[in-house]
């Protein structure tokens, strides 16, 4: 099976080309191999470039657990930008049909190469039975969970993927290996959950790192990203328009007042190869 390794801010994927042909392949399968660090190729999922009827083109996600995601925004940029570079788009506006529905594309294209590709990422979800969470309010806004005798206070958002963020005075300070996975299987978030942990440097500038459902720590997430600024806008902590800043790099988000979350950011290859 040929591949491509492409990274978004240093959260790197595998992509499969379908249009060039990977039958009889058990994805879930492939992609516990192939991520796996030591054993595999090594990356944060698996993508998929498949033929679409309502879109452009399709992404599938598979995480390093082999788990499927409904949306990936780091990897949608990836995809977008090998899709058009490889000729399957021609324009610099395309569509890509994700599990979380389908996503219009912006591209910034110098010479046939693509150097930002800008997303619109939708509207959030924040009815808690969509995210879903089990809340106690209209919207889980700061709400209350405890994990190991500690007391976070979180706000839920969903990007078409549900998301766990936590304002903290300094994330550096923050136990994430041990905090992400007791907070992406609390039992309150039936589908489990990503876990973002961010701290407001301005009203337009905040610090993120990202524990990422059946991934782990990542050095970026795109939905993460818009998440964290729809939950800092909903607690009064942020603008509507913020620089995100990731391990692996930053990203703009803007939450339009049309209710629509644009994500905008560069994705990069680093190497192709088969398997054996």
């Amino acid at each position: 099976m040929d591949f491509i390794k492409m990274h978004g801010l240093g959260n790197d994927f595998i992509l499969v080309d379908e249009f060039e042909g990977a039958s009889g392949i058990s994805y879930p399968a492939a992609a516990r191999e192939l991520c796996d660090r030591h054993r595999g190729v090594g990356a944060d999922g698996l993508l998929l470039l498949q033929a679409a009827q309502r879109a452009d083109v399709r992404m599938r996600v598979f995480n390093p657990d082999g788990s499927e995601a409904e949306m990936c925004g780091n990897g949608i940029r990836c995809l977008a930008k090998y899709a058009y570079e490889a000729g399957y788009v021609s324009s610099d506006t395309m569509t890509v049909g994700t599990e979380a529905g389908v996503k219009n594309i912006w591209l910034t294209a110098e010479g046939g190469a693509v150097r930002e590709v800008c997303v619109d990422m939708g509207a959030p979800i924040l009815r808690p039975e969509l995210v879903p969470v089990l809340a106690k309010q209209e919207l889980a806004v700061e709400e209350k969970i405890e994990i190991s005798g500690h007391t976070f206070f979180f706000t839920a958002v969903s990007m078409g993927n549900p998301h766990c963020v936590i304002f903290a005075p300094a994330v550096e300070e923050i136990p994430l290996e041990a905090a992400g996975p007791l907070l992406e299987h609390h039992p309150i978030f039936p589908n489990r959950t990503n876990v973002a942990f961010a701290q407001v440097v301005s009203r337009h500038d905040i610090i993120l790192r990202m524990w990422e459902r059946g991934a782990g720590p990542t050095q970026a997430c795109g939905t993460g990203a818009c998440a964290a600024v729809v939950a800092g806008v909903l607690e009064g902590r942020l603008e509507r328009e913020s620089f995100v800043r990731l391990p692996g790099g930053t990203l703009r988000i803007a939450w339009q007042d049309s209710g629509n979350v644009l994500m905008s950011g560069p994705a990069a290859y680093v190497f192709r190869g088969k398997t054996l």
